[in-house]
Parts: structure tokens; C-alpha cells; sequence
């Protein structure tokens, strides 16, 4: 069963899903998705702060927060224990899945990607709601899914043992060093024997997931076994989560998130790194 929904499925079942705006822009765009989501989201939705709703004792950026803190969160966003979620974001599909992920992490089953997102959306002329959200507390109860992250020390022994498969979502030229990291004070490069596969290959130029064949084929092309386990790592744990969506269309089971992902592993020195 896909994790995607269409622009035409969720306009005819607006009422009877819980909605989520989990837009996310990096720095360098001077982007404020909150204040856009008041300008104008799909109406019903609520909007899903992906650095509000984190682990805020680590300076690492949008790290999951503790199960007890993110029921709260959640049900204070009107997301009941139960209900279909559907995850949209303003780019068409960029930090929904890391959303996605999180709630399947929480333990919450019924979750889906609205593939295009926003600007499908749009494009579509269908309708949009302004102002901020009003929604009504639910009873969220997260149970944690382990097996589907990764930290720091797994990642470790991994990478020493070679029991899964690394799947690196950065652009190539961050994978190889011939680019700088954004963030400032994490050496270049990526994790030894890990492989590459940009998230935006595996996008269509609409905004929208590519289907399943071309996902195949953008997995196979770098190596990577579908069949065996595979942790997707990117630059802070959010593009990441579209290497698992994607993963998930073409029936990968056995898939994992490196949550500190390049921001945690390129700044910190025992950890290894590999360059070209």
C-alpha cells in the first residue's frame, strides 16, 4: 500500500483526515513557514513546527524529542491516536517525510505523504484556508518504534561491520568534499562505504515522488539492496526521510534514519570520513 496521496484523493476526503503543514525551508532561504502557513494553507490543516517539536537539550538541529513530550505536542495539534494523518509540505515533497517518519517512529500507522504537496496544490486551484489553526486537543499516546532509528553508536558499528547499507542523501558534491558543508564546523566528506543517491533524483521536477520503476532504478544504480538493511543518513536527518519514503514505495522494509546524520557525524573527531 503506498504511502502517497493525490491532490484529487485528499479533496475528496478533507473532512475526514487530520491534515498537517510540515513545512520546512533551510536557513539560507529567509523563508518563515509559520507565518506562510497563516498566509494560506489546505484548509483544516494544522501546522507541525519541525524545530518546536524536537529535543531541545541537544544542540543538534530537529532531534526527536522523548515520546512523553511528543504526545503532547502532537495531541495539542488535534492528531488523535487512530486517525488518518496526511503530511503535506510548501516545496511538493521536501521536509513532509521527515514528519512522515517521525509520527511512524511514534508509533502512529496510518500516515501518508501528499505528493505534490502545496504547490500541486495550488496549481490545481483548489481551495485555501488563512489564519492560524484552531485545533481541538486530541489523546495522543506515541509508542516508540525503535528499529527504525539509528544514533550515533549504531551508526559506528556499522560502519565498522558493515551490517547495513549507508544511503547518504546529500548532493554529490557535498558526498565527495568538493563542496563545503553549510553548517560551520563539520569537516567534508561521508561515512565509509556509504553510498549516494541525492534526494532530488528522486523527484519529479512538479514537486511530485517519481514512480516506483525510476526509484528502482536510482537505488540500483548506487548499489544499494532493497532487501538488506539500509540506514538513510543526509545532512540533519530531514532529506533522509525522503530516501525512506521512497524507500517504502518500492517495498524496502528493513529501513532506519540516522537522526544526527552529517550535522552529529562530521563534527564530531572519532568519527571517520572518507573524501572523493
Amino acid at each position: 500500500m503506498s504511502n502517497l496521496v493525490s491532490t484529487e484523493w485528499l479533496a475528496a476526503h478533507l473532512g475526514d483526515v487530520r491534515l498537517v503543514d510540515a513545512s520546512w525551508y533551510m536557513p539560507a532561504e529567509k523563508r518563515d513557514p509559520a507565518a506562510e502557513f497563516e498566509a494560506g494553507h489546505i484548509p483544516g490543516a494544522v501546522f507541525f513546527d519541525i524545530d518546536g517539536i524536537a529535543d531541545h537539550a541537544t544542540d543538534l538541529p530537529h532531534m526527536l524529542p522523548a515520546p512523553g513530550e511528543f504526545s503532547a505536542a502532537a495531541g495539542k495539534l488535534g492528531i488523535g491516536d487512530g486517525e488518518t494523518v496526511v503530511v503535506y509540505d510548501g516545496s511538493g515533497i521536501f521536509s513532509a517525510p521527515r514528519v512522515w517518519w517521525t509520527l511512524k517512529a511514534m508509533g502512529h500507522r496510518d500516515v501518508k505523504v501528499l505528493d505534490g504537496g502545496l504547490p500541486k496544490w495550488k496549481r490545481e486551484t483548489r481551495p485555501i484556508e488563512t489564519g492560524p489553526a484552531r485545533p481541538q486537543e486530541k489523546s495522543f499516546i506515541a509508542k516508540f518504534r525503535p528499529g527504525m532509528v539509528r544514533d550515533f553508536g549504531a551508526v559506528m558499528g556499522i560502519v565498522k561491520d558493515k551490517t547495513a547499507q549507508m544511503v547518504d542523501a546529500r548532493s554529490a558534491a557535498r558526498f565527495t568534499a568538493e563542496e563545503k558543508e553549510p553548517r560551520a564546523g563539520l569537516r567534508s566528506g561521508h561515512m565509509p562505504g556509504a553510498v549516494n543517491v541525492h534526494f532530488r533524483s528522486l523527484i519529479n521536477a512538479d514537486g511530485t515522488l517519481k514512480p516506483p520503476g525510476q526509484l528502482h532504478a536510482a537505488f540500483e544504480q548506487a548499489g544499494v539492496d532493497i532487501n538488506r538493511p539500509i540506514v538513510t543518513t543526509c545532512g540533519s536527518g530531514l532529506s533522509a526521510a525522503i530516501l525512506m519514503l521512497a524507500l517504502a514505495e518500492i517495498g524496502a522494509s528493513d529501513v532506519a534514519l540516522y537522526d544526527g546524520s552529517w550535522t552529529e557525524w562530521g563534527g564530531r573527531p572519532e568519527a571517520p570520513v572518507v573524501t572523493g
